[in-house]
């Protein structure tokens, strides 16, 4: 007997329960009205933090590197010395040539001084062989004696045209070792491996002394100005973003917005997803940032004047069709399908609607709605 008096008191308290929940209306909602104002028109999208060019920095030469002490995270500026390739025996080569160059250059000198004592015997030999014509057209010297004053002369004069010719070699010879000590150095240069950019490092490939293949990527790096974040939008909303729209931008990582524009529209829609990619890049970039963050954009396409504006919460879909639950006069609720011109966070534009009409919020913690329901106002 006692049994039963319990199963008949765990379903009266059942019923007591769906007696509440289902039979007793719920007939208190809270109520709102629309305002007139202007409001921005936004698209939104969901994408990553991305970089327009990510650089990768390498060396022509392979080799040991060498002194790889950045890191992850560190700003440098353009032209930093980031490492240095082991140029085994390059510098002996410069150090070489260059001795070569001081002594080319030593005899080169020495020849010249040699000219010039040659000019000045020259001089001498063709000042004594002029004098001594003058005799031998007199008839007072020997022809003899006459040849051998000219030929005296003309070999003085051939030891001039001999040194030229070899301190021309010299100079020839000093050009072409300056050249190869000029690409000697430039090519040691190339062995120093500085940052094309002012920017951060992303990405560390290698490690310090670790041996390195020519064209091997090092590091990689980014550009601070060309930030953005790659964002997808369904091709059915994008056709209204163009380039230099504002932007509001919301990454994962925190409850701040910051502000954007539109920079770039990829001209190729995926076919799979339906998507556009827009990029936005930031005004202000936040530092530190992150690459592939995830981030939500707002895009703000255009601006509505003087229209209808009413909360989103308030909206709803009854039979098929997107509107709001209105209270009439005789205080019952009324279904009102609505044209919604256009979404701006948690706002809604419509048109054709009396802003003095009392809206009705739902709340999914009491009864459905439903037309001609009885409403008592909170």
């Amino acid at each position: 007997m006692k049994k039963y008096i319990i199963y008949i008191a765990i379903i009266g308290l059942i019923g007591f329960g769906v007696y509440k929940k289902i039979y007793i209306p719920k007939h208190t909602y809270e109520i709102i009205f629309a305002v007139k104002s202007d409001m921005d028109v936004q698209v939104n999208g969901v994408g990553n933090v991305g970089a327009k060019d990510i650089y990768k920095v390498g060396s022509i030469y392979g080799g040991k590197v060498l002194d790889l002490i950045v890191n992850e995270g560190d700003f440098i500026n353009q032209g930093t010395v980031i490492s240095a390739i082991d140029s085994v025996d390059l510098k002996s080569k410069i150090d070489e040539a260059v001795a070569t160059l001081e002594k080319s250059q030593s005899d080169r000198d020495g020849l010249k001084i040699d000219k010039q004592s040659a000019i000045i015997s020259y001089e001498y030999e063709n000042h004594t062989f002029n004098k001594n014509k003058i005799l031998y057209n007199q008839g007072s010297l020997a022809e003899l004696s006459y040849k051998k004053y000219q030929m005296t002369r003309d070999i003085a004069k051939q030891k001039i045209a001999s040194i030229e010719s070899k301190i021309i070699s010299f100079d020839k010879q000093i050009e072409q070792i300056k050249a190869n000590i000029i690409g000697l150095k430039e090519k040691l240069k190339r062995y120093t491996i500085l940052s094309p950019i002012d920017g951060y490092i992303v990405k560390k490939s290698i490690s310090n002394y670790q041996i390195i293949s020519p064209n091997q990527t090092i590091l990689e790096m980014v550009d601070p100005k060309d930030i953005w974040v790659k964002t997808y939008i369904d091709t059915r909303m994008s056709g209204d973003v163009k380039i230099g729209d504002k932007a509001m931008i919301k990454l994962r990582s925190s409850d701040k917005k910051v502000e954007g524009k539109v920079v770039n529209i990829k001209p190729i829609n995926n076919s799979v997803t339906n998507e556009r990619e827009v990029d936005v890049a930031f005004t202000n970039l936040a530092i530190p940032f992150y690459l592939e963050e995830q981030a939500t954009v707002a895009i703000i396409t255009r601006k509505l004047h003087n229209i209808v504006k009413i909360p989103t919460k308030t909206l709803v879909i009854y039979k098929e069709k997107t509107g709001i639950w209105i209270l009439d006069k005789e205080s019952k609720a009324k279904f009102m399908p609505l044209n919604i011109l256009a979404y701006h966070r948690k706002n809604a534009a419509i048109k054709d609607f009396d802003i003095s009409q009392k809206i009705l919020i739902p709340n999914p913690n009491k009864k459905s709605l439903f037309n001609g329901m009885k409403i008592i106002n909170d």
